[in-house]
Protein backbone atom coordinates (compact mmCIF):
# COMPACT_ATOMS: atom_id res chain seq x y z
CA UNK A 1 0.00 0.00 0.00
CA UNK A 2 1.37 3.40 -0.94
CA UNK A 3 1.87 6.18 1.59
CA UNK A 4 -0.89 8.16 -0.14
CA UNK A 5 -3.31 5.25 0.19
CA UNK A 6 -2.34 4.85 3.84
CA UNK A 7 -3.04 8.53 4.46
CA UNK A 8 -6.47 8.17 2.90
CA UNK A 9 -7.20 5.06 4.98
CA UNK A 10 -6.05 6.81 8.13
CA UNK A 11 -8.52 9.62 7.54
CA UNK A 12 -11.29 7.02 7.26
CA UNK A 13 -10.15 5.22 10.42
CA UNK A 14 -9.90 8.40 12.48
CA UNK A 15 -13.39 9.51 11.44
CA UNK A 16 -14.74 6.26 12.91
CA UNK A 17 -12.72 6.94 16.09
CA UNK A 18 -11.00 3.55 16.06
CA UNK A 19 -7.47 2.86 14.88
CA UNK A 20 -4.36 0.85 15.69
CA UNK A 21 -1.31 2.07 17.59
CA UNK A 22 2.00 0.37 18.33
CA UNK A 23 4.80 0.60 20.86
CA UNK A 24 8.19 -0.78 19.82
CA UNK A 25 10.13 -2.59 22.53
CA UNK A 26 13.61 -3.09 21.12
CA UNK A 27 17.28 -2.19 21.47
CA UNK A 28 19.04 0.46 19.42
CA UNK A 29 22.51 -0.02 17.99
CA UNK A 30 24.10 1.79 20.90
CA UNK A 31 26.23 4.82 20.01
CA UNK A 32 25.69 4.24 16.29
CA UNK A 33 23.21 6.82 15.05
CA UNK A 34 23.04 5.72 11.41
CA UNK A 35 22.52 2.04 12.12
CA UNK A 36 19.92 2.89 14.76
CA UNK A 37 18.04 5.03 12.24
CA UNK A 38 18.03 2.05 9.89
CA UNK A 39 16.60 -0.09 12.69
CA UNK A 40 13.89 2.52 13.38
CA UNK A 41 12.97 2.38 9.70
CA UNK A 42 12.69 -1.41 9.71
CA UNK A 43 10.76 -1.62 12.98
CA UNK A 44 8.40 1.14 11.84
CA UNK A 45 7.73 -0.90 8.71
CA UNK A 46 6.88 -3.94 10.83
CA UNK A 47 4.56 -1.88 13.04
CA UNK A 48 2.89 -0.41 9.98
CA UNK A 49 2.31 -3.88 8.58
CA UNK A 50 0.44 -4.66 11.80
CA UNK A 51 -1.89 -1.79 10.98
CA UNK A 52 -0.44 0.84 13.31
CA UNK A 53 -1.16 4.48 12.52
CA UNK A 54 0.89 5.76 15.46
CA UNK A 55 4.23 4.15 16.33
CA UNK A 56 6.09 4.99 19.54
CA UNK A 57 9.76 4.23 20.26
CA UNK A 58 11.43 4.27 23.70
CA UNK A 59 13.28 7.00 25.55
CA UNK A 60 16.72 7.84 24.11
CA UNK A 61 16.36 5.22 21.38
CA UNK A 62 18.56 7.16 18.97
CA UNK A 63 21.07 6.12 19.87
CA UNK A 64 21.48 4.99 23.48
CA UNK A 65 20.29 5.14 27.04
CA UNK A 66 23.72 4.75 28.71
CA UNK A 67 22.55 2.52 31.54
CA UNK A 68 25.30 1.65 34.00
CA UNK A 69 27.87 4.19 32.80
CA UNK A 70 29.26 6.62 35.38
CA UNK A 71 31.20 8.77 32.88
CA UNK A 72 34.15 8.74 35.25
CA UNK A 73 32.53 11.21 37.62
CA UNK A 74 32.68 11.52 41.37
CA UNK A 75 32.06 14.63 43.43
CA UNK A 76 34.89 17.02 42.65
CA UNK A 77 36.53 15.03 39.85
CA UNK A 78 36.03 13.72 36.28
CA UNK A 79 38.32 11.21 34.60
CA UNK A 80 39.74 11.42 31.10
CA UNK A 81 38.09 8.08 30.30
CA UNK A 82 34.74 9.52 31.34
CA UNK A 83 35.26 12.59 29.18
CA UNK A 84 35.91 10.29 26.21
CA UNK A 85 32.71 8.37 26.98
CA UNK A 86 30.79 11.63 26.89
CA UNK A 87 32.45 12.60 23.58
CA UNK A 88 31.37 9.28 22.09
CA UNK A 89 27.84 9.83 23.33
CA UNK A 90 27.79 13.35 21.88
CA UNK A 91 29.03 12.10 18.51
CA UNK A 92 26.12 9.65 18.23
CA UNK A 93 23.45 12.20 19.19
CA UNK A 94 21.00 14.11 17.00
CA UNK A 95 20.94 17.68 15.70
CA UNK A 96 17.44 19.18 15.54
CA UNK A 97 17.00 20.09 12.73
CA UNK A 98 19.52 17.92 10.93
CA UNK A 99 20.09 14.80 8.82
CA UNK A 100 18.74 12.38 11.45
CA UNK A 101 15.51 14.36 11.69
CA UNK A 102 15.21 14.23 7.91
CA UNK A 103 15.74 10.46 7.95
CA UNK A 104 13.04 9.96 10.59
CA UNK A 105 10.68 12.10 8.55
CA UNK A 106 11.29 9.88 5.54
CA UNK A 107 10.46 6.85 7.66
CA UNK A 108 7.15 8.38 8.76
CA UNK A 109 6.29 9.26 5.17
CA UNK A 110 7.31 5.85 3.81
CA UNK A 111 4.70 4.10 5.96
CA UNK A 112 2.12 6.88 6.38
CA UNK A 113 2.39 6.86 10.17
CA UNK A 114 2.65 9.24 13.06
CA UNK A 115 6.14 8.51 14.38
CA UNK A 116 7.11 9.41 17.95
CA UNK A 117 10.69 8.56 18.87
CA UNK A 118 13.03 9.23 21.76
CA UNK A 119 16.40 10.70 20.79
CA UNK A 120 19.44 12.16 22.47
CA UNK A 121 19.49 15.69 21.11
CA UNK A 122 22.57 17.88 21.06
CA UNK A 123 22.72 21.64 20.98
CA UNK A 124 26.17 23.09 21.28
CA UNK A 125 28.00 21.13 23.94
CA UNK A 126 24.86 20.02 25.80
CA UNK A 127 22.77 16.89 25.34
CA UNK A 128 19.04 16.67 25.98
CA UNK A 129 16.67 13.73 26.32
CA UNK A 130 14.11 14.57 23.66
CA UNK A 131 11.07 13.13 21.93
CA UNK A 132 10.49 14.01 18.26
CA UNK A 133 7.09 13.93 16.51
CA UNK A 134 6.49 13.32 12.81
CA UNK A 135 3.31 13.36 10.73
CA UNK A 136 2.33 10.74 8.14
CA UNK A 137 3.40 13.07 5.32
CA UNK A 138 6.92 13.06 6.76
CA UNK A 139 6.80 16.54 8.21
CA UNK A 140 8.49 17.25 11.52
CA UNK A 141 5.77 18.40 13.93
CA UNK A 142 7.86 19.34 16.95
CA UNK A 143 9.65 18.09 20.04
CA UNK A 144 9.55 17.75 23.79
CA UNK A 145 12.69 18.06 25.88
CA UNK A 146 12.73 16.27 29.21
CA UNK A 147 12.36 18.97 31.85
CA UNK A 148 13.77 16.92 34.72
CA UNK A 149 16.48 14.31 34.10
CA UNK A 150 16.58 11.76 36.91
CA UNK A 151 19.52 11.36 39.29
CA UNK A 152 22.75 10.61 37.38
CA UNK A 153 21.08 11.49 34.07
CA UNK A 154 21.71 15.11 35.08
CA UNK A 155 25.41 14.48 34.59
CA UNK A 156 24.97 14.04 30.83
CA UNK A 157 21.60 15.64 29.98
CA UNK A 158 20.55 19.26 30.27
CA UNK A 159 17.13 20.47 31.44
CA UNK A 160 14.35 21.32 29.03
CA UNK A 161 12.11 24.31 29.71
CA UNK A 162 8.40 24.98 29.39
CA UNK A 163 8.63 25.93 25.73
CA UNK A 164 8.64 22.30 24.57
CA UNK A 165 5.64 20.78 26.33
CA UNK A 166 3.37 20.42 23.30
CA UNK A 167 0.15 18.57 22.77
CA UNK A 168 -0.50 18.31 19.03
CA UNK A 169 -3.99 18.24 17.55
CA UNK A 170 -3.72 15.41 15.00
CA UNK A 171 -6.08 13.35 12.89
CA UNK A 172 -5.89 10.64 15.54
CA UNK A 173 -6.48 12.91 18.51
CA UNK A 174 -4.48 15.17 20.79
CA UNK A 175 -1.02 13.70 21.15
CA UNK A 176 1.89 14.52 23.47
CA UNK A 177 4.74 12.93 25.38
CA UNK A 178 5.95 12.87 28.96
CA UNK A 179 9.30 11.14 29.38
CA UNK A 180 10.08 8.54 32.06
CA UNK A 181 10.11 10.02 35.57
CA UNK A 182 8.66 13.31 34.38
CA UNK A 183 5.50 11.28 34.84
CA UNK A 184 6.11 11.54 38.58
CA UNK A 185 5.71 15.34 38.38
CA UNK A 186 2.03 15.78 39.29
CA UNK A 187 1.93 19.38 38.08
CA UNK A 188 3.36 18.43 34.69
CA UNK A 189 0.68 15.81 34.29
CA UNK A 190 -1.93 18.42 35.17
CA UNK A 191 -0.52 20.73 32.49
CA UNK A 192 -0.84 17.96 29.89
CA UNK A 193 -4.37 17.13 30.98
CA UNK A 194 -5.29 20.80 30.69
CA UNK A 195 -4.18 20.68 27.05
CA UNK A 196 -6.64 17.86 26.46
CA UNK A 197 -4.13 15.10 25.83
CA UNK A 198 -5.77 11.93 24.54
CA UNK A 199 -2.81 9.89 23.29
CA UNK A 200 -0.37 10.13 26.17
CA UNK A 201 3.03 8.82 25.03
CA UNK A 202 5.31 7.76 27.87
CA UNK A 203 8.68 6.60 26.54
CA UNK A 204 10.79 5.40 29.43
CA UNK A 205 13.87 3.59 30.71
CA UNK A 206 12.15 2.32 33.87
CA UNK A 207 11.50 -1.45 33.79
CA UNK A 208 10.08 -1.77 37.32
CA UNK A 209 6.66 -2.99 38.34
CA UNK A 210 6.01 0.38 40.00
CA UNK A 211 6.27 2.05 36.59
CA UNK A 212 3.64 -0.22 35.12
CA UNK A 213 1.32 0.62 38.01
CA UNK A 214 1.91 4.33 37.34
CA UNK A 215 0.85 3.94 33.71
CA UNK A 216 -2.49 2.52 34.82
CA UNK A 217 -2.89 5.35 37.33
CA UNK A 218 -2.15 8.04 34.73
CA UNK A 219 -4.57 6.54 32.22
CA UNK A 220 -7.35 6.63 34.84
CA UNK A 221 -6.38 10.05 36.21
CA UNK A 222 -6.17 11.70 32.78
CA UNK A 223 -8.90 9.61 31.15
CA UNK A 224 -6.52 9.12 28.23
CA UNK A 225 -4.85 6.29 26.37
CA UNK A 226 -1.33 5.75 27.70
CA UNK A 227 1.33 4.27 25.43
CA UNK A 228 4.34 3.25 27.49
CA UNK A 229 7.47 2.14 25.65
CA UNK A 230 10.77 0.83 27.01
CA UNK A 231 13.83 -0.80 25.51
CA UNK A 232 14.59 -4.48 25.82
CA UNK A 233 18.31 -5.07 25.57
CA UNK A 234 21.08 -7.40 26.60
CA UNK A 235 24.77 -6.84 27.23
CA UNK A 236 25.48 -7.85 23.62
CA UNK A 237 23.48 -4.88 22.38
CA UNK A 238 26.23 -2.57 23.68
CA UNK A 239 29.80 -2.22 22.36
CA UNK A 240 32.38 -4.71 23.59
CA UNK A 241 34.29 -1.92 25.36
CA UNK A 242 31.16 -0.72 27.19
CA UNK A 243 32.38 -0.51 30.76
CA UNK A 244 29.51 -0.84 33.22
CA UNK A 245 28.35 -2.83 36.20
CA UNK A 246 26.63 -5.41 33.99
CA UNK A 247 29.78 -7.41 33.24
CA UNK A 248 30.64 -9.14 29.98
CA UNK A 249 28.11 -11.98 29.70
CA UNK A 250 26.44 -11.16 26.34
CA UNK A 251 23.10 -12.68 27.39
CA UNK A 252 22.66 -10.67 30.59
CA UNK A 253 19.44 -8.65 30.38
CA UNK A 254 20.21 -4.98 30.90
CA UNK A 255 16.65 -3.67 30.49
CA UNK A 256 13.67 -6.00 30.57
CA UNK A 257 11.10 -3.79 28.81
CA UNK A 258 7.66 -3.64 30.39
CA UNK A 259 6.00 -1.77 27.52
CA UNK A 260 2.22 -1.56 27.58
CA UNK A 261 -0.84 0.22 26.22
CA UNK A 262 -3.57 1.21 28.69
CA UNK A 263 -7.10 2.50 28.13
CA UNK A 264 -8.77 5.40 30.01
CA UNK A 265 -10.18 2.99 32.61
CA UNK A 266 -6.79 1.49 33.45
CA UNK A 267 -7.24 -1.71 31.45
CA UNK A 268 -4.26 -3.17 29.63
CA UNK A 269 -4.90 -3.32 25.89
CA UNK A 270 -1.42 -4.73 25.27
CA UNK A 271 1.37 -5.88 27.56
CA UNK A 272 3.07 -5.37 29.83
CA UNK A 273 5.75 -7.38 28.05
CA UNK A 274 9.01 -8.32 29.78
CA UNK A 275 9.86 -11.32 27.63
CA UNK A 276 11.98 -9.78 24.86
CA UNK A 277 11.90 -7.52 21.86
CA UNK A 278 8.34 -7.01 20.65
CA UNK A 279 5.98 -4.72 18.80
CA UNK A 280 2.80 -4.36 20.85
CA UNK A 281 -0.36 -3.14 19.14
CA UNK A 282 -3.84 -2.21 20.29
CA UNK A 283 -7.03 -0.73 18.94
CA UNK A 284 -7.89 2.74 20.19
CA UNK A 285 -11.54 3.67 20.61
CA UNK A 286 -11.54 7.40 21.28
CA UNK A 287 -15.13 7.21 22.51
CA UNK A 288 -13.76 5.63 25.69
CA UNK A 289 -12.19 8.98 26.60
CA UNK A 290 -15.54 10.74 26.80
CA UNK A 291 -17.15 7.79 28.52
CA UNK A 292 -14.47 8.04 31.17
CA UNK A 293 -14.78 11.79 31.64
CA UNK A 294 -18.43 11.35 32.54
CA UNK A 295 -17.30 10.78 36.11
CA UNK A 296 -13.72 12.11 36.17
CA UNK A 297 -12.29 15.17 34.45
CA UNK A 298 -9.47 16.45 36.65
CA UNK A 299 -9.19 19.76 34.79
CA UNK A 300 -12.94 20.16 34.43
CA UNK A 301 -15.81 19.20 36.69
CA UNK A 302 -13.52 17.28 39.06
CA UNK A 303 -11.24 20.29 39.66
CA UNK A 304 -11.43 22.88 42.42
CA UNK A 305 -9.83 26.01 40.92
CA UNK A 306 -11.17 28.04 43.84
CA UNK A 307 -8.67 26.11 46.01
CA UNK A 308 -5.97 24.80 43.67
CA UNK A 309 -4.45 26.66 40.74
CA UNK A 310 -1.47 25.83 38.50
CA UNK A 311 0.58 28.43 36.63
CA UNK A 312 2.70 27.12 33.75
CA UNK A 313 5.48 29.23 32.21
CA UNK A 314 6.02 28.13 28.61
CA UNK A 315 8.41 30.89 27.62
CA UNK A 316 11.77 29.69 26.27
CA UNK A 317 14.67 30.41 28.61
CA UNK A 318 17.80 31.59 26.78
CA UNK A 319 21.08 31.61 28.75
CA UNK A 320 22.40 34.50 26.67
CA UNK A 321 20.53 37.36 25.03
CA UNK A 322 21.96 40.30 23.13
CA UNK A 323 20.53 43.74 22.64
CA UNK A 324 21.15 45.98 19.64
CA UNK A 325 22.31 49.27 21.15
CA UNK A 326 21.06 51.27 18.15
CA UNK A 327 17.61 49.78 17.74
CA UNK A 328 17.03 48.30 21.17
CA UNK A 329 16.14 44.91 19.69
CA UNK A 330 16.72 41.83 21.78
CA UNK A 331 17.95 38.61 20.22
CA UNK A 332 18.06 35.11 21.68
Amino acid sequence: MSAKDRLREMEQVSSSEKFQVAVVQAAPVAFNRERTLEKVHDLARQASEKGARLVLFPEAFVSAYPRGLNFGAVVGSRSEEGREQFRRYWESSVDVPGPAVNALGRTAKSYGIYLVVGVVEREGGTLYCTVLFFAPDGSYIGKHRKVMPTASERLVWGFGDGSTMPVFDTALGKMGAVICWENYLPLMRAAMYAKGIELYCAPTADPRDSWIASMRHIAVEGRCFVLSCNQFNRRRDFPADYSSSFGDDPEVIVTRGGSCIVDPFGNFLAGPNTEGEAILTAEIDRAQIIRGKFDLDVVGHYARPDIFHLHVDERPKEPVTTQDTLEGNRHG
